[in-house]
């Protein structure tokens, strides 16, 4: 679901820069904004057509801005920032969802994950009444500049052909960052059931802060990974126990340590 959730906000981003270029001015990252506003449009219906069918939750309302500058635009008593501190260079999705919902709506889900952000809170949208917060819950996610579905977007826009990777894939889709090369030294130096955990296309998102993560496979199911209680909702870990861990604790610890996801304690990783 992933993968096609991904070519539903391509496709949308494309639109917005044909049809609404202006959401980009004055800024010095134009497909950034694109996006930004791709997925509002969505999540909010204003899309005229899409490749995959968006769920419609009546009430759904999303704002954006950068994370450092919404920081420095309410008191620090704010308890967002608590949970993650603000991160430069981040945008701060915040979406706003009627609270008889019991969780976060599963399209916020599948469109973020797709996007490649990650949710940092969750909580009343009373917390900060910039929007209307009556009866509302609200979820906030991440996501960073320069991110590789940028690249995606870039390659659209310009009109060219992406190559086709090994896998079947497009070189620069999401999945690609996440796979070791063929002709790694590292990838020789896995175990062999590692190795295969880390060459199966999935893709892999933080959850929430406190080491819970997301993980996608190919065939659209989806399993929760708790690497501090090394857990993970899918059969095999349940009905086994396999000694190191199923294939997706393996892949989010590997992503953790190659420094492709944000650490459980919700930073990004440092940059060499």
């Amino acid at each position: 679901m992933t993968d096609r959730y991904l070519t539903t906000v391509l496709d949308e981003a494309e639109r917005v820069a044909e049809h609404h270029e202006q959401v980009s001015q004055s800024s010095d990252n134009p497909n950034h904004e694109y996006l930004r506003y791709a997925v509002l449009r969505l999540l909010e219906e204003e899309a005229d057509e899409t490749s995959v069918e968006i769920p419609q939750i009546d009430g759904l309302t999303v704002g954006y801005g950068k994370d450092k500058a919404m920081y420095e635009s309410w008191d620090d008593d704010i308890e967002w920032w608590e949970t993650v501190p603000p991160q430069a260079e981040c945008t701060r999705f915040r979406m706003f969802y009627p609270d008889k919902h019991e969780a976060v709506p599963r399209v916020i889900v599948d469109v973020m994950a797709a996007l490649g952000a990650w949710r940092v809170w969750t909580g009343s949208a009373a917390a900060c009444g910039t929007y209307d917060h009556r009866e509302r819950r609200e979820v906030h996610y991440l996501w960073p500049e320069g991110h590789p579905v940028e690249t995606l977007l870039a390659d659209r826009l310009q009109g060219s052909e992406a190559a086709v990777a090994p896998d079947g894939g497009r070189t620069g889709d999401v999945r690609d960052r996440m796979v070791v090369t063929e002709h790694s030294t590292q990838h020789d130096d896995l175990e062999p059931r590692t190795s295969r955990a880390i060459d199966e296309a999935m893709a892999v998102s933080l959850l929430e802060k406190g080491g819970r993560y997301e993980v996608r496979s190919a065939s659209g199911n989806w399993y929760e990974v708790d690497v501090i209680s090394e857990s993970c909702t899918c059969p095999d870990w349940r009905k086994r126990t396999p000694e190191g861990g199923c294939k997706h604790l393996r892949r989010v610890d590997h992503e953790i340590k190659q420094g492709r996801v944000p650490r459980p304690d919700g930073r990004l990783p440092s940059k060499s």
